[in-house]
């Protein structure tokens, strides 16, 4: 039977990636110009899917108000996972959407279409009730991997193993109907149910299911630092909707780009923004809609979202900032590599510059250390040098 429904399930917060989702789903989060789970739908429709059926749940609103009911004339429903139970409690909210088999992936991974094909593909030939797909990757000990022997799953290892297996779980699956009813049966752990969960109790108890290898590409951000490098991968695969300008310059019709400004590829820059005299953005960036980079500023490596305004001279290095932040002249945000804190937990020796969460304002002159995190609507006073993170509504002074 033939795959023309997608489930994508988009209910999580991303707390991994706080400050940035305190206001927002993580697969709302801008990636080369456009939010995670845009690049997820895009990829599932080029597969041949027709209709959407989208699990939400967490600031469920900013996903339903930036879609609506339609995406590339597709139709979308929404389905609301209230409690956070797993990804198999998420996909069980879709119960009876269908007696045909779905495509069910994680809308805050984005995905080639051709893996997405491929996982159709073979699940449209075989005769097993469920089918996964697994990429060729060296992060299975970060996000779990698969292990096969003709064909057939005969193994799901959950992330944080200290073994590399070699091939990903891609967090793509086929399912057919039936499967809904073995959700019901299958094991929580913690109270929760989850998709490998599934897998793992479907050949426990005889079934098969059917892997399929392939090189599709294949990406998550699940910390800060991984925003900016997904935007770099995704501009190097070129995939942005916006016209180019010139060979990895992409830039809306709105935009107004100086003369003087420099445009370091691959850069892309959205509508309405505005890039000022001498100023220098790129490599590795992306300029959200109806932002102002200032005379003589510097951005680079960068994700800057929407409605940002970086005053003149400013320095912005490997850094990311949220919707409507704001840099007073001379601000400095470099990089470099330092232990980064998120939450109770602190993740050594990365490469990472400064993360701006929505509405921070920084006043002139600012200096930050690299690897720190600023929560949404703090305010960072003139000339004061950041050296660890600040809560969200915080004031710093000298």
């Amino acid at each position: 039977m033939p795959v023309d429904t997608a489930v994508v399930l988009a209910a999580g917060e991303g707390k991994r990636l706080r400050p940035l989702t305190r206001y927002r789903p993580k697969p709302m989060l801008p990636v080369a110009g456009s939010p995670v789970l845009e690049r997820v739908f895009d990829a599932v429709l080029e597969a041949g899917i027709t209709d959407l059926h989208v699990v939400v749940g967490y600031k469920r609103d900013r996903v339903r108000e930036y879609f609506g009911s339609t995406y590339r004339n597709a139709e979308i429903t929404y389905h609301i996972q209230e409690k956070q139970l797993g990804s198999g409690h998420a996909f069980g909210q879709t119960t009876g959407v269908t007696e045909e088999p779905v495509l069910v992936v994680n809308g805050d991974q984005i995905i080639a279409p051709a893996l997405a094909t491929a996982v159709i593909e073979a699940h449209e030939k075989n005769a097993s009730p469920a089918t996964i797909g697994a990429v060729r990757s060296e992060k299975t000990a970060i996000y779990g991997a698969v292990t096969l022997r003709d064909g057939l799953v005969t193994d799901l290892i959950e992330g944080h193993s200290e073994q590399d297996y070699g091939l990903l779980n891609a967090g793509v699956y086929a399912f057919d109907a039936e499967v809904y009813d073995t959700l019901e049966e299958t094991p929580r752990t913690d109270g929760s149910t989850t998709l490998p969960g599934l897998i793992e109790y479907l050949t426990e108890t005889g079934c098969r299911v059917e892997g399929v290898k392939t090189a599709g590409y294949w990406s998550d951000a699940t910390y800060p630092w991984d925003l900016p490098a997904v935007t770099r991968e995704e501009l190097r695969r070129e995939a942005v909707s916006l016209p180019q300008r010139s060979n990895g310059v992409w830039i809306a019709d709105s935009a107004t780009i100086a003369d003087s400004a420099t445009l370091r590829k691959p850069v892309v820059v959205l509508s309405d923004t505005v890039v000022a005299p001498q100023a220098v953005i790129g490599p590795n960036t992306a300029v959200g809609q109806n932002a102002t980079i200032g005379a003589s500023s510097v951005v680079e490596g960068s994700v800057i979202d929407e409605d940002c305004r970086i005053a003149p001279g400013c320095t912005v290095v490997d850094s990311v900032l949220g919707q409507q932040v704001t840099l007073g002249a001379g601000a400095s945000l470099s990089s470099g590599r330092s232990d980064v804190q998120i939450g109770e937990s602190i993740y050594l020796d990365r490469r990472l510059g400064t993360v701006l969460a929505d509405r921070a304002t920084v006043e002139g002159g600012v200096t930050f250390r690299p690897g720190t995190l600023v929560g949404p609507e703090a305010t960072l006073r003139a000339g004061v040098v950041v050296s660890e993170n600040v809560p969200a509504d915080a004031e710093v002074r000298n």
